[in-house]
């Protein structure tokens, strides 16, 4: 399906947002052309108070500089305020009740609860019970609204979505898994190349091979030809990189040569933070094929989105 030929009716029937996989190709143009809205507003300089009155609580297992930053200032250009929860990994293990948690914030007028760093098992607890809307902003299975950052910065950066190629280079992770599933969604090509040892869940494969053929190699330059986007995350956010990691992981760093073996004016994209040397090169990373700042950028406006359409 066509993006650009899509007529939106900026509204979602949803009240949750864990996973691309729970949204079809239709919602997730809805957020696209929500985001795009949101930055229009933004660049204008237009008040777009809708969470007047309205908490979004954050519970964040752990850290990020980036994503907490684009919440809090954007739930503040909403109208809205931003709490951050306490949350100790020993206090739901002692007996803390999921369902309790969320319908007592919900009477403090808390409206969407913003998750990082709880698993999915435990989101899918929540979403269960809760009165209030659930999105997750990381954890070790899925990344939604960076993926919906990333595919919209494609479609303002290339002008569309349907018939471009993506190539994912290097250790699959959560990022990796939303990723392939928006954009195989979004009618774009996939092809991912990592090592064994460092792929992404077979499990994540398979559900997004449901909509699409996804081309699948351990070698990067077979991975890059004709694309049009080459894709790549961090080998060690909160985690030590060993020197074997590194041997494994050294073909796939995206370097000029890499780039190269792409397509003419193929861009780079990557959610940081980013490890200048490993994954890939000051070269390609502050150079003109680079669009991470722009991914920065639009991570707050996707938030936006989100919260405008899922906060009823």
């Amino acid at each position: 399906m066509d993006i650009n030929r899509y007529s939106p009716s900026y509204g979602v029937e949803r009240k949750h947002l864990t996973k691309l996989a729970d949204y079809t190709t239709e919602e997730i143009f809805e957020l696209l052309y929500a985001t795009k809205a949101m930055k229009s507003k933004f660049a204008a300089h237009e008040t777009t108070a809708i969470l007047n009155d309205v908490t979004v609580a954050l519970l964040f297992g752990d850290t990020s500089l980036r994503m907490r930053s684009a919440i809090e200032i954007g739930v503040r250009q909403l109208g809205g305020t931003c709490v951050s929860l306490p949350y100790n990994k020993q206090d739901m293990l002692a007996g803390e009740n999921i369902k309790d948690v969320v319908n007592v914030i919900a009477r403090y007028g808390v409206g969407a609860l913003i998750t990082r760093g709880i698993s999915q098992c435990d989101l899918d607890a929540y979403c269960a019970v809760s009165p209030i809307s659930i999105i997750n902003s990381n954890n070790d299975d899925f990344n939604p609204l960076q993926a919906l950052c990333d595919l919209y910065t494609i479609w303002e950066k290339k002008g569309k979505l349907e018939g471009l190629k993506i190539a994912y280079v290097g250790k699959g992770k959560s990022v990796a898994s939303s990723l392939i599933m928006g954009a195989i969604k979004c009618g774009m090509e996939l092809a991912i190349a990592s090592p064994a040892e460092f792929g992404i869940k077979p499990e994540h494969i398979t559900h997004a091979e449901q909509y699409g053929k996804i081309f699948i190699t351990d070698n990067p330059v077979e991975a890059v030809r004709d694309a049009d986007v080459i894709y790549t995350e961090s080998y060690g956010y909160h985690s030590a990189v060993s020197d074997g990691e590194r041997e494994i992981l050294k073909p796939y760093q995206v370097n000029n040569a890499l780039m190269n073996c792409a397509s003419h004016n193929a861009a780079f994209m990557h959610p940081l933070p980013a490890t200048r040397g490993l994954e890939v090169t000051d070269e390609v990373i502050d150079g003109k094929c680079s669009l991470v700042l722009e991914q920065g950028e639009n991570r707050m406006h996707v938030l936006k989105a989100a919260l405008a359409l899922l906060v009823k």
